[in-house]
């Protein structure tokens, strides 16, 4: 999008500490019976950032700047260790297990030493900048981005709230959250279940089971395959898989080395896929490559459940017939590009319950190339650090709907929810229906945007290829510490295309850093009951552009507070306090 030169772009201030959620947990959110779930998934997973325990390294950040270490870390703050150094969690829940997200200088591998209590453990944390310092010439901004990786590992002991874990660094890394989860124990063979081992596979990983998994999947259709715990080398995708579901002993147990474990076109369906890990080797950003955990099509009636999915380009990039497939329960980790998009053709696909950290694009996407989604959701996930992207992206589509999600620390190229018209490519099939926006949890979200050279909302409403036709609701968001605006309404084409037909009803910011609605194209929207504090510069900036091409119309529909004074140049861009 070009901008007039006479604008100028905003210089960036280093924000104030950040502020973590839950006194310094981000964590899943538990239901109550009788009640409606709130935000955020609700898994057993509990994080804590390293800067609010203790520690005796040094803290790194706040810092918003793009390509800095601390711009991609949760809370925009973590904690850096020499070798030697310790950062003590106390333990908010139970837990036998921990992932550390983390960054060691690139080039550089190390480790951490586990405490429990005071006490070192025979657990360590393997660390490696293998799959860090992703590198993308063609995209504006930073050239060299996604700092974090994540490492894991099983506690070996039952610890209690209020235990203390502490992890001694060999070398430098700099230390950003830790999530301390209960994992289940193994899950046990379902009866009549095919198992991989039985047809030639090695739970060792030292020899290639490709042809076992497919033997397994033949011999069971209609039933199970049966992964048991170990550790198995996937070298080519697996194709031709229906009427069947694939099976492990739990993520932590039944772990499968795949960067790109599924690939087919169409499928008949009622797939299943549950309950194991899919752990890659993907350490670039190639888009020519399929190396995806799912490419293509699970078929009609299918299932993704209780996975970890970490070190591939995208988690699932999913083409053809995907009718009414859920996706739940997940971890998707450290992708250098989506976590998962809807491409088209998405009719009834429901994406819940999962947990999301560090995508090289947009964590969330549902994408109308080719033919548009339809009826499809996502609802009730966590999504942290993406560092290149948006944290949930609707790109077309009808009748779509995005519910109770949590999305924190968005870094360039993002906003936390982006509603868009943007087309990528044709065929395109833009926004339609009704689009539903509700109850979502923005923290931190929104940065400045490379190519624009000028910042995005936490909440993009954007007609960038096409004017808005479609009806847009956008109700209960809770807003905090938005390092720029809240709510966006922009061409980001540049043509001045209209944001229409958009409702806003219902609504807490705790923090703004410029204003709360930044309208800068023509259009309309009706504003109620949106409670503000904390604003930088104004309640509204609304300078449509180009200049000339139309007014943007905010109607206060009453109940608002925060939002009654207006910038008043549009020749400059209101400075973040």
């Amino acid at each position: 999008m070009q901008k007039k030169a006479t604008r100028p772009s905003p210089r960036w201030v280093a924000a104030a500490a950040a502020v973590a959620l839950a006194g310094g947990t981000l964590t899943a959110t538990a239901s109550t019976a009788g009640a409606a779930q709130m935000a955020g998934a609700d898994l057993p997973v509990h994080s804590v950032e390293a800067e609010s325990a203790d520690f005796d390294g040094s803290a790194v950040g706040p810092d918003y700047t793009q390509g800095s270490l601390a711009s991609e870390a949760s809370g925009r703050r973590a904690v850096r260790l020499d070798a030697g150094q310790k950062v003590e969690f106390t333990l908010p829940f139970d837990a036998n297990a921990v992932n550390v997200s983390y960054s060691v200088p690139d080039g550089r591998t190390g480790s951490l030493a586990v405490y429990v209590n005071g006490t070192r453990t025979d657990r360590t944390l393997a660390l490696t900048s293998r799959y860090s310092y992703v590198d993308t010439p063609w995209i504006a901004g930073a050239r060299t981005h996604h700092f974090f990786d994540n490492s894991r590992v099983l506690l070996g002991q039952d610890l209690k709230a209020g235990d203390r874990v502490a992890l001694e660094a060999s070398g430098e890394v700099t230390v950003d959250v830790a999530d301390f989860e209960q994992v289940a124990p193994e899950g046990a063979a379902p009866a009549g279940a095919v198992s991989v081992v039985d047809q030639g596979a090695d739970p060792t990983g030292r020899s290639d089971s490709t042809q076992a998994f497919n033997a397994a999947i033949a011999a069971a259709q209609g039933g199970t395959v049966w992964i048991p715990p170990g550790d198995y080398q996937v070298s080519s995708a697996l194709q031709g898989v229906a009427n069947v579901t694939l099976r492990g002993a739990g993520s932590w147990y039944s772990v499968v080395h795949s960067s790109h474990f599924v690939d087919q076109q169409s499928s008949a369906g009622n797939v299943h896929i549950e309950d194991f890990a899919v752990i890659g080797e993907v350490t670039e950003r190639v888009d020519a490559s399929p190396d995806n955990f799912v490419n293509g099509s699970l078929g009609p009636g299918s299932s993704v459940s209780g996975m970890w999915i970490q070190h591939v380009k995208v988690g699932l990039w999913l083409t053809g017939n995907n009718d009414n497939l859920v996706v739940e329960d997940n971890h998707i980790l450290d992708t250098t590009a989506d976590g998962l998009n809807l491409n088209g053709n998405a009719n009834g696909v429901t994406v819940r319950n999962n947990f999301l950290r560090n995508q090289g694009d947009d964590s969330l996407a549902m994408w109308s190339l080719n033919a548009a989604d339809t009826g499809s959701s996502f609802e009730n996930n966590t999504i942290s650090q993406p560092n290149l992207a948006n944290g949930i992206a609707i790109y077309g589509g009808r009748d779509i709907t995005v519910r109770n999600n949590v999305v924190s620390d968005t870094n360039a190229l993002g906003s936390g929810i982006a509603i868009s018209n943007q087309k990528f490519a044709d065929p395109f099939f833009p926004l339609a229906g009704t689009i539903t926006v509700a109850d979502n949890t923005l923290v931190r979200t929104g940065a400045v945007n490379p190519n624009w050279q000028h910042p995005m909302g936490a909440l993009r409403v954007d007609s960038y290829d096409s004017a808005i036709e479609a009806r847009v609701d956008i109700t209960g968001t809770t807003a905090k510490d938005s390092p720029y605006s809240v709510y966006e309404f922009v061409s980001g084409g540049g043509a001045g295309l209209a944001a229409k037909n958009v409702t806003i009803d219902g609504g807490t910011v705790d923090g703004a850093g410029t204003v709360v609605v930044q309208a800068e194209t023509q259009g309309a929207a009706t504003i109620s009951n949106v409670k503000a504090s904390g604003v930088g510069a104004a309640g509204v900036y609304n300078c449509p552009f180009p200049q000339g091409s139309g007014t943007f119309t905010l109607t206060d529909g009453g109940g608002n507070s925060g939002l009654d004074t207006t910038w008043d140049d549009c020749f400059a861009w209101p400075q973040p306090k």
